[in-house]
């Protein structure tokens, strides 16, 4: 009866070569027999009398196979570490300390998380690392902005929140009519850095898309729409969206909760925030209605988008941030000292939040 029980156990319990050879590509069972055969050798250096290699060796074996092995392999790695580990520890008449035994324990389970962790995002090793890598460089790549008539010029600058890789502000721009029309949206997503990446990758596809593919009264509408279809409980963005005719200079400036515009004036000098008539933030309403505003870039004025970052501080007042924006900007557009990220620096504002700036520029005549 016993036996009979041990069989059907073996049977549903596959071995761990067994596992290996049914659920690892070819790549990853060398990569994990190559680890095993290091720990074999690692642990035999241990042992020597000679005190070749001290204990933490292994830890080094794991680190590998932590960036190399998928879940599957480094459980294996893993089990025959513990393994090892317990029996040198027998064969040296515990002579293995406390302390040695308790951080490999620690460094297991601690690495196996971390596997388990890149499993659920698919990450096959050292190279699925590459994939968010590659995510962070389509985000940014939808900010560029196409080329533009010599008179023209757009500088631009995005920093995420405690210099993370992902940012929950965005910027998209696109040329349409035979690149006469240049239209750019500045968006905040809810939330920031790492939080609102993945909202802001998706965010930024979409509307990537949608710039310049319809009139640019229906973007914000559409942006809205596309957002509230995504049900998230933390759904909602502030956007700006800008148009301008790069032959005449005029612009149009429609908001959904954003921070208003701000223009400079070459002639006098004076910088004039653009008040549009704001709707609420996109994801909260059915019908997002925008009254855009219109306005006019003279050879050497300058336009300035933003987001909430660099004019919201704790215990002060939003008005006191937008003029410190405005005497930032004042002291270097004005003065062509500097572009979008001397005034990110002039600015002073804290790490705590995503900040993204646009300065759209029309050259002198």
């Amino acid at each position: 009866m016993g036996s009979r029980w041990v069989e059907e156990l073996r049977a549903r319990v596959p071995s761990p070569a067994g596992w290996l050879r049914r659920g690892l590509p070819m790549s990853q069972k060398a990569l994990t027999w190559g680890l095993v055969l290091l720990t074999v050798v690692a642990s035999a250096a241990i042992v020597a009398p000679w005190d070749w290699a001290p204990v933490s060796v292994l830890i080094l074996v794991q680190l590998l196979g932590a960036f190399l092995l998928r879940l599957r392999g480094m459980v294996v790695l893993c089990a025959v570490i513990v393994v090892e580990t317990l029996a040198m520890a027998i064969g040296r008449n515990g002579s293995f300390s406390p302390g040695e035994m308790l951080v490999q324990g620690i460094s297991v389970v601690a690495l196996l998380a971390f596997a388990f962790q890149r499993e659920r995002l698919g990450l096959q090793g050292a190279p699925g690392g590459l994939m968010l890598v590659d995510l962070r460089d389509r985000l940014a790549a939808h900010g560029r902005i196409p080329r533009l008539p010599h008179s023209w010029r757009v500088d631009s600058a995005l920093r995420a929140a405690n210099a993370e890789a992902f940012s929950g502000d965005f910027i998209v721009a696109s040329t349409a009519k035979d690149e006469t029309l240049l239209e750019i949206a500045v968006v905040d997503v809810s939330g920031k850095g790492q939080a609102a990446g993945v909202r802001s990758l998706l965010l930024s596809g979409a509307f990537g898309g949608l710039l310049g593919a319809m009139p640019p009264e229906e973007f914000l509408p559409a942006a809205n729409d596309y957002l509230l279809a995504q049900d998230w409980d933390e759904g909602f963005a502030t956007a700006i969206h800008l148009t301008v005719d790069l032959r005449t200079g005029e612009f149009w400036v429609a908001s959904a909760g954003h921070p208003p515009a701000v223009q400079l004036h070459a002639g006098s000098g004076r910088l004039e925030i653009v008040n549009s008539i704001g709707a609420p933030a996109l994801g909260i309403v059915r019908q997002l209605r925008c009254e855009p505003v219109a306005g006019r870039l003279a050879p050497g004025d300058s336009l300035m988008l933003y987001t909430d970052g660099l004019i919201e501080a704790p215990g002060h007042d939003v008005s006191m941030g937008i003029d410190r924006l405005m005497g930032a900007a004042e002291r270097l557009v004005a003065t062509r000292r500097g572009g979008a990220e001397a005034v990110l620096d002039g600015v002073r504002t804290g790490e705590g939040d995503d900040r993204a700036l646009v300065l759209v520029h029309r050259d002198p005549s």
